[in-house]
């Protein structure tokens, strides 16, 4: 199927704004992508004739609104391919949803001294819940290493990391600085043999491949709306109903009940047990628009197409001299240095030149100690970018080298 980049991009008003006076190439996709027009639309169409709260009211706008709520959480769960919409629960993010596990899953299933499975490349919001939960409950964090070309130094020998004292694993499916797609499925399967759930963190591969729930058979899912083309304050944790059933409540509120008395308060069914106070039922619906628009596209084309600029932005990348890449990247975010230029000088003079780059540490400041490092410049891709845009980065990124 021929993918028709000029009929993406008018989707994305902003890409044709001009930031200094020149065109906007932007390649911070891995910190948030743009919107589409149809998000903006229907998010906006929603406000101005369904605006109403959901599950409470009689009336009818507050039926319509929960009507798009809820479609919003049966477009997730085929998504994903989610046994249940019970299975989906809304949250502000993955950063939430994870704090969400972190919080439940340690207060009903560890006991001090249990132990929690990350990763040298995980982002801050898979360490440092796990942390807080240490010092609350005594629990403890182990991570496992990486190479020095960014990749799991146990992939193969998953099982000799897991202890008798080993709760839980939770894991990026893909590294926000180095692009690396980490072999989920069999981490799954080796703690699954010794009966060990696992948390999947999707914030970095929900908008760039399909995700099927049940052939991974993670425990946990969680991704953020707004790395998909969604709104911001919205993401999801997918959950097991054998395993939210078992978690207590995160907070406490209205919508989240059955029934409240001074003496005791019993709680809803999934997923509303998960979900105190009034939703962002405006950004679920974004999401679902976002979701609907990315399938429109198809995921497998979008995957195609990143991987391809990827790989054309590294032949690249690799000709500049004293250029030092981090990992190796397929589709994912592409991290490097320039000799001894410092990641925010050449950021700050890219920036100039219209170009969005990410620098700094990126939220992964236990792998920048890994890799010896304060900081990186990182380009990211999305749907929307195109070769063109790849050539001016480089050309603006050879500019830059040649002032220091």
């Amino acid at each position: 199927m021929l993918y028709n980049i000029n009929k993406v991009r008018e989707d994305f008003p902003i890409l044709s704004r001009q930031v200094y006076g020149k065109p906007l190439v932007y390649l911070d996709n891995a910190a948030t992508t743009q919107k589409p027009l149809q998000v903006l639309d229907a998010m906006r169409e929603e406000y101005l004739n369904v605006n109403a709260n959901v599950h409470r009211g009689v009336h009818y706008l507050s039926q319509q609104a929960t009507e798009l709520h809820e479609a919003a959480r049966e477009t997730v769960r085929q998504f994903i391919n989610a046994q249940k919409t019970e299975e989906v629960v809304f949250t502000r993010g993955t950063t939430e949803a994870i704090n969400l596990v972190a919080a439940t899953f340690c207060q009903s299933q560890m006991q001090a001294g249990d132990e929690v499975l990350v990763t040298d490349m995980e982002h801050h919001s898979n360490i440092v819940p796990w942390q807080l939960q240490a010092a609350q409950r005594g629990i403890v964090v182990r991570h496992l290493p990486i190479t020095d070309d960014g990749r799991l130094v146990c992939c193969d020998d998953i099982a000799a990391h897991l202890t008798e004292r080993t709760k839980l694993v939770s894991i990026a499916h893909v590294s926000n600085v180095l692009g690396t797609v980490n072999p989920v499925r069999s981490i799954i399967e080796a703690a699954h043999e010794k009966g060990i759930p696992v948390l999947v963190d999707a914030a970095q591969s929900a908008p760039h491949m399909a995700i099927d729930v049940q052939q991974l058979d993670c425990d946990f899912l969680a991704f953020s709306g707004h790395k998909m083309y969604g709104p911001t304050g919205i993401g999801v944790l997918y959950g097991k109903e054998e395993w939210l059933d078992r978690l207590p409540p995160y907070q406490g509120g209205g919508e989240m009940i059955d029934r409240v008395s001074w003496e005791k308060t019993t709680f809803e069914r999934l997923p509303f047990k998960f979900e105190a106070g009034t939703p962002d039922y405006v950004a679920t619906h974004g999401l679902a628009t976002a979701i609907n628009y990315l399938c429109s596209v198809g995921l497998d084309i979008i995957e195609a197409h990143e991987t391809e600029l990827a790989r054309y932005c590294l032949e690249q990348l690799r000709s500049i001299e004293g250029i030092t890449i981090y990992g190796s990247p397929i589709t994912g975010p592409i991290s490097f240095n320039v000799g001894n230029i410092h990641h925010l000088d050449i950021g700050t003079l890219l920036d100039r030149l219209g170009i969005a780059v990410r620098t700094g540490h990126h939220c992964a400041q236990p792998l920048m100690t890994r890799l010896g490092i304060q900081g990186t410049v990182r380009a990211s891709f999305a749907l929307y970018n195109t070769k063109e845009e790849i050539d001016t980065f480089v050309a603006g990124l050879r500019r830059v080298v040649k002032m220091f």
